[in-house]
């Protein structure tokens, strides 16, 4: 029996009426944020936020304030047709895919910004990337008001931005992360990983192993400088280039030493994919 086609909110009228009336009715409810493209790490998402709540929304906003003026936002891939089938066949109970003007109607002038977290790795690589993140964030967790946000690991560092920030401003939903959804040979799943030509996905491939790698060594014993030393190293070795970072932080506030439970990160560029990573030690 073909999956029925999934209802669409375009305003934030539209998304809070069906809100309401799944609240109505008792039910709890998930949002997953998504710029679209999706994959089956997005669906993993939904299949999470189901345990958690009756009803998921997933978004489908490309988000333009995340994206640097050189970064690809004009070619971010868009298949709105085929994310709707993917999102009703997980489950999925609503999508809300508003318009760039939907989201920031003339007069917009406000911008979350949150410290600390937002300031090494891709806050460094990637100037105002974090405020345009925080920023939507905000919105879409304000608009929709669900029980559950998820997000996945993939993105750590903007997993832990978004905690800080819902803590900081007394948001009342529970974030909640989702393991990294990997390919057989271990890259992480990611929509840019559709840039990649088929020699360029080989070589992605390798930088899992690297983390692997590095936080074995570190398990080990090894010195943090020469992990990451060897991390760089390696990654330079496996064709990757240019590397943005590959580094050793602390998993809850993504200090430098860790003081507790660490994740070994690394970002670089395949061609002109630029791919993200990371791994708990």
């Amino acid at each position: 029996m073909p999956t029925p086609p999934l209802p669409v909110a375009r305003t934030v009228a539209e998304l809070r009426a069906q809100v309401a009336a799944w609240r109505r009715a008792g039910q709890r409810v998930a949002l997953v944020p998504t710029m679209g493209a999706l994959h089956a790490g997005h669906l993993s998402l939904v299949t999470l936020a189901l345990t958690r709540a009756d009803r998921v929304a997933a978004s489908v906003f490309v988000n333009p304030t995340q994206f640097g003026p050189n970064e690809d936002f004009a070619a971010y891939p868009r298949d709105e047709a085929r994310d709707e089938a993917l999102l009703a066949s997980a489950g999925c109970s609503l999508l809300f895919a508003p318009t760039a003007a939907q989201m920031y109607p003339r007069g917009f002038a406000t911008t979350v910004t949150v410290a600390g977290v937002t300031g090494p790795m891709d806050g460094a690589a990637r100037p105002g990337h974090f405020a345009g993140v925080a920023t939507v964030v905000s919105k879409l967790l304000l608009q929709c008001g669900p029980d559950v946000a998820v997000f996945g690991e993939k993105d750590y560092q903007q997993l832990q931005v978004i905690r800080r920030l819902v803590a900081d401003l007394d948001i009342p939903v529970e974030i909640l992360g989702a393991p990294i959804a990997r390919a057989p040979d271990g890259l992480a799943l990611s929509s840019r990983n559709a840039y990649l030509s088929a020699p360029e996905r080989e070589i992605a491939g390798r930088m899992n192993a690297i983390l692997a790698g590095a936080a074995t060594a570190l398990r080990a014993g090894d010195a943090l400088a020469e992990v990451e030393a060897a991390g760089l190293a390696a990654l330079k070795a496996a064709g990757f280039g240019p590397i943005d970072y590959f580094e050793v932080r602390d998993a809850a506030d993504l200090s430098s030493p860790p003081k507790g439970p660490a994740r070994v990160f690394a970002a670089a560029f395949v061609g002109r994919t630029r791919l993200i990573d990371n791994m708990a030690v």
